[in-house]
């Protein structure tokens, strides 16, 4: 997914000077912009919040699955331990009990995952929106003809990523 908007990207990128009905003098002064969206994620104050915000949601789960890795482990080592000198019909008692509790594991393991995926997607949703109200107001005020998010590579000179999350924590102070 991310390879095909890079290429089409790419393809805009190169071609937009075609495409826009301007002149050459004043395709020199066509103003662009660039905002990286994995330093929104990592910087900006609603997702910084956001991610303690879903850590402390998923915490209590994380310690849970983590004790009961260690159960897991402490079962498994004390039947390759004691396998030898158990009778047939404890053996297979203890391994019935050890698939058990496996698959007790990994179904919730699966569903911790799947539902902080969810939560951590939720939160980006709402962070990607605040952020591109910041970049279209941006856009407006400085007037820039394009801004593009996620290139592969770009000017730093056009990076207007710190504007956004600037802006972004402005937001979060005036609510």
């Amino acid at each position: 997914m991310n390879k095909k908007i890079s290429t089409l990207l790419l393809a805009l990128s190169v071609s937009l000077p075609a495409m826009l009905p301007v002149s050459s003098a004043s395709a020199s002064e066509l103003k662009l912009g660039y905002v990286n969206t994995q330093r929104i994620f990592r910087d900006a104050p609603a997702a910084v919040k956001a991610a303690k915000k879903i850590e402390q949601e998923f915490s209590k789960r994380d310690q849970d699955l983590q004790r009961l890795a260690k159960q897991l482990q402490s079962m498994q080592e004390g039947l390759e331990k004691n396998a030898v000198t158990m009778a047939d019909s404890e053996r297979r008692g203890k391994e019935k009990e050890l698939n058990e509790l496996s698959r007790e594991f990994q179904r919730k393991q699966r569903e911790f995952r799947e539902d902080l995926n969810l939560r951590q997607n939720e939160e980006n949703a709402a962070i990607i929106e605040k952020a591109n109200k910041a970049i279209k107001q941006i856009a407006e005020s400085e007037k820039f003809d394009l801004i593009l998010q996620d290139v592969v590579w770009v000017n730093p000179r056009l990076d207007v990523t710190d504007k956004v999350i600037k802006a972004l924590s402005e937001n979060k102070d005036a609510k």
